[in-house]
């Protein structure tokens, strides 16, 4: 799979959300070129099927409505496939068909958990079933999805959107019933800055748990998923109040078996383009290109 496009949000490609600008800027952060954006995804249920599904892309629905018939796992249609496979094999290789299974197998299992209990992503935009009710549920399950894809080699890249640059999403689970994008706005004032912070924290805590979900998978090599992953975390926006796009804070991770050091803090000059760090990703991952975007030239990892 040339590459995996994830979100925790709804999709929208058309309208005007902010200033005059395509709703589509806010909803998508994977191109094919400057206007072509990559759809996400954001139903656990489809990616799961596009990943592990059986058949072609015109037979998974209908292999799935099969299983759910006869109440099924994704995991019994390739049982006698895996046992064969499992007779050929050594001791390791077997224990790690075995991980890859039970990692399957937990997944749909959370899925199903979801499509029973679940709840639309965002009232106002329709959504299929299968959204997990709980908001930090949904990005678990499809940090976990991703991981599994990566570690697989089912695809080397892979995006995934928390939420829309507009959205206004409250927060039940560290008790924040204002609306995102109203406290942004916040006019300096200190109820509501401490209300972004532990937003800003709750997120983090997504990405904390997607470095431990990458580090839990350990390759051949001896290295982990995290160290053979080169890991982009940020936003768009640096003050929600000010909807300025400068002086980004930005997080990067892994990379590791590339000899990367981490746990540095670079402070760049003002003018530095964000497209500089996608110019250095793009070679690290053995396609070079002269220019990406506004870049100025490779932003060093290293230093």
């Amino acid at each position: 799979m040339p590459s995996l496009e994830l979100s925790c949000d709804g999709v929208r490609n058309s309208g005007n959300c902010d200033s005059g600008y395509s709703c589509a800027y806010q909803y998508n952060i994977a191109w094919a070129d400057e206007r072509t954006p990559v759809p996400p995804e954001s139903n656990p249920r489809l990616v799961f099927e596009r990943l592990f599904g059986d058949g072609s892309h015109g037979e998974r629905h209908a292999n799935y409505q099969r299983r759910q018939q006869r109440q099924e796992s994704v995991i019994d249609f390739l049982r006698e496939e895996a046992n064969f496979v499992a007779r050929q094999i050594g001791t390791e290789d077997r224990r790690k068909i075995d991980e890859y299974l039970t990692g399957i197998r937990a997944i749909e299992n959370r899925i199903e958990k979801s499509e029973r209990f679940g709840l639309p992503v965002d009232p106002d935009v329709p959504t299929p079933s299968g959204i997990p009710e709980s908001y930090a549920e949904h990005m678990r399950l499809m940090i976990d999805v991703m991981s599994l894809a990566l570690a697989t080699d089912t695809t080397r890249v892979s995006t995934l959107m928390l939420a829309h640059d507009g959205s206004n999403r409250s927060f039940k689970e560290i008790e924040i019933g204002d609306g995102h994008h109203d406290l942004s706005h916040h006019k300096k004032d200190e109820e509501r800055l401490e209300k972004i912070a532990r937003i800003d924290a709750f997120y983090c805590e997504q990405l904390a748990y997607l470095l431990g979900a990458m580090k839990s998978h350990r390759l051949d090599s001896g290295s982990t998923l995290l160290d053979n992953t080169l890991l982009v975390y940020g936003s768009g926006i640096c003050d929600g109040d000010r909807h300025n796009h400068d002086d980004l804070p930005v997080i990067f991770a892994g990379g590791g078996a590339q000899g990367i050091r981490n746990g540095l803090h670079q402070k760049l000059s003002e003018a530095t383009p964000m497209a500089n760090l996608h110019l250095e990703l793009l070679e690290r991952m053995g396609t070079p290109r002269p220019k990406f975007g506004d870049s100025t030239g490779k932003l060093s990892l290293e230093s």
